[in-house]
């Protein structure tokens, strides 16, 4: 509906209190560089990790942009194809209550690949469905919640010390390498509207049901 997806994550993050921000860029880098030139509103506490030479998934994108989480708090990881009414000040604040490494949003919902989390929604596994493959980290006496994982996490930056995997690779990866030592926990929003609008189709079906303007105002 004419507004960029970016457009709608920067100010979505903003109403939540996240001033400064860092964009990971590979395709049509300078297209994002000249929007953001051209929308000083959005503040000057933006910057830019360029990957452009190799796409490095999240893992790697959060490694590379390791530098710019100086301050020692915990972060928003948020990808921008991501459409959702999820209050993210009570994920943030979610997050320092349960004291772990990574809080991940998380939801019911349909899919081929899961995380199986305990019943206190500590990440234990992953398993994707359709092919049979299974990662366990933990092997909890209880049953394991099968859910799936939404594009938004806050992470504590002792994670970059835990990081030892380079080059192009999910963060995902990471988590269930040290879900059995560190605490990689889950928040369950089954309620709030959510969509991933990486293709074509999925995003003109959020343009039905969307309108930015409301979107980018509301806190939730």
């Amino acid at each position: 509906n004419g507004v960029t997806l970016l457009e709608m994550a920067i100010k979505r993050l903003k109403i939540h209190g996240f001033e400064d921000i860092i964009i990971n860029t590979h395709h049509f880098a300078d297209k994002v560089k000249n929007f953001l030139k051209n929308h000083p509103a959005f503040g000057s506490g933006i910057a830019i990790s360029d990957e452009r030479d190799m796409l490095l998934d999240t893992g790697g994108g959060l490694k590379k942009a390791a530098w710019f989480f100086d301050d020692n708090e915990p972060f928003l990881l948020y990808n921008v194809d991501i459409i959702t009414g999820t209050d993210l000040t009570a994920l943030y604040e979610h997050h320092l209550k349960t004291d772990g490494l990574a809080t991940l949003l998380l939801r019911h919902r349909k899919g081929d690949r899961y995380l199986l989390m305990d019943p206190d929604y500590r990440l234990c596994g992953w398993e994707n469905t359709a092919t049979g493959e299974k990662i366990l980290a933990c092997r909890p006496d209880t049953p394991l919640d099968r859910i799936a994982f939404s594009g938004i996490h806050v992470i504590s930056p002792e994670i970059f010390d835990l990081i030892t995997e380079n080059g192009s690779f999910s963060i995902v990866n990471t988590y269930l390498r040290i879900a059995g030592d560190h605490k990689i926990m889950g928040y369950v929003d089954d309620e709030s509207y959510w969509n991933d609008v990486g293709t074509p189709e999925k995003l003109k079906e959020a343009e039905k049901v969307i309108d930015p303007v409301r979107y980018m105002g509301q806190r939730h």
